[in-house]
């Protein structure tokens, strides 16, 4: 007997063994329990339940509970009833279903959640629901859906969402449908923003599934657009973040003064506008920043997290971060990241400190020979400077003594590509930037 014909047999050998112990069990007490055209059937509706019973018998294949006042579905609710093929929970006061309390219903092909107050749903018990056909979610207090929500039910032909709190979708949520043909999504509050135009195109011109009372599928913000139907919107501008760092000082003929500030700038554009954070990585750990956390001014907005009025790290609206004294603590990874409801963008750049007395290839080599820096790819270093791709960006500053807090910068270059800017400076530091967007 091969393994699949044995796996079967096992099956079989089950489902009859549920049968014979189902036949054995009484109806629970609260219930009527009957047979109807081969399925075993037990209604509860209706008896101000405020649990799910016990004891049902393990070969019914429709159950009742509507209309009671249960407040919750716990993990293993329905472990007893296996073979449950369709189940009514609708009008009860339902507000959380816990993880795992429909995952045992590998047989369910109708379930009835609609007219609840859920708010807290177990969507990943979805994922074995892989025989249902009717799924009723509506007049519930769903706030959204996750993007793979709907991975597993390819059976799924009607899926009723109406008159929830939904205000976005993942785009290709419904992908995974494929049987379906009626979609009910009709009085969630939707911000017509970027993140459900997708919708509008899928819904308008990409499927054949039935989506009913359209003119009630409307916005709910931005205000311009309150109540006007998705299927009336106008194309909006959209785009995913591009953001690209630079910073200073990196230019020849700069002059600086002892105890430098370090500036970089980080341009965003998109469509909505992206929020930008700042992800800086040191010897003394990560510091996540999001911006701004300064006003113009350069002190701590108020409520911002900054350790004092004025941080070590300057994060401005404009898209500026400034360290102010410079030094080997800050020495570092530091990256913006820009997002929207589109996606997200990052640029990074590399800042060490040199020890006094290296050339600019030595501190290369020291640093960098046979190293592979994630998202910078290898560098190696003989005579020159050898960027492993034109996207690479090596910028080398010496820092050395003189006399007073005049400093002078004079230009050089690094294999002919990169730029190199020596600057007098108050100490024996060498800046080392190794930038990549």
């Amino acid at each position: 007997m091969s393994f699949s014909a044995g796996g079967r047999m096992q099956e079989l050998h089950l489902l009859c063994w549920v049968v014979l112990l189902g036949l054995g069990q009484a109806c629970p007490e609260p219930c009527d329990c009957g047979e109807k055209c081969g399925f075993q059937i037990i209604d509860c509706s209706y008896r101000d339940l405020e649990a799910v019973p016990l004891d049902f018998p393990a070969n019914v294949t429709t159950l009742s509970l509507s209309a009671n006042r249960l407040p919750s579905l716990p993990e293993g609710a329905f472990r007893e009833v296996p073979l449950l093929q369709s189940l009514w929970l609708a009008h009860n006061e339902i507000r959380t279903v816990a993880a795992g309390a429909l995952a045992s219903l590998g047989h369910l092909k109708n379930l009835d959640l609609s007219h609840n107050l859920i708010s807290d749903f177990a969507w990943s018990d979805l994922h074995n629901l892989s025989a249902l056909q009717l799924l009723k979610m509506d007049s519930n207090e769903l706030t959204f859906i996750p993007h793979d929500a709907f991975r597993s039910l390819c059976a799924l032909r009607s899926l009723q969402l109406n008159h929830n709190h939904l205000h976005t979708l993942a785009e290709g949520t419904f992908a995974p449908l494929t049987l379906l043909s009626h979609l009910q999504i009709n009085d969630n509050p939707f911000d017509c923003t970027c993140s459900i135009m997708w919708f509008k195109t899928w819904a308008l011109t990409t499927t054949t599934v039935s989506i009913p009372e359209q003119d009630k599928i409307t916005c709910t913000s931005p205000h311009v657009l309150k109540g006007t139907p998705l299927n009336r919107l106008l194309p909006l501008p959209c785009s995913a973040p591009l953001v690209q760092l630079t910073y200073q000082p990196s230019q020849d003929g700069a002059e600086l003064q002892p105890g430098f500030v370090l500036a970089l700038h980080c341009d965003v554009e998109g469509q909505p506008a992206p929020q930008l954070h700042w992800h800086i990585q040191t010897s003394g750990g990560m510091v996540e920043i999001a911006s701004p956390n300064v006003g113009a001014d350069g002190h701590a907005l108020p409520g911002s997290p900054a350790a004092s009025s004025w941080p070590r790290f300057k994060a401005f609206a404009n898209g500026s971060l400034l360290i102010p004294d410079f030094g080997k603590l800050e020495e570092g990874t530091y990256s913006c990241l820009a997002t929207n409801e589109l996606g997200s963008a990052e640029s990074s750049v590399n800042v060490a400190l040199a020890t006094p007395g290296e050339s600019g290839e030595d501190t290369l080599g020291h640093r960098l020979h046979g190293k592979t820096a994630e998202g910078k790819g290898c560098y190696t270093v003989d005579n020159e400077v050898q960027p492993s791709g034109p996207e690479d960006n090596v910028v080398i500053i010496y820092l050395s003594h003189t006399r007073g807090s005049e400093a002078t910068a004079v230009g050089n270059r690094v294999s002919g590509q990169q730029p190199l800017g020596l600057l007098l400076l108050g100490q024996s530091l060498l800046l080392l930037f190794l930038a990549s967007s």
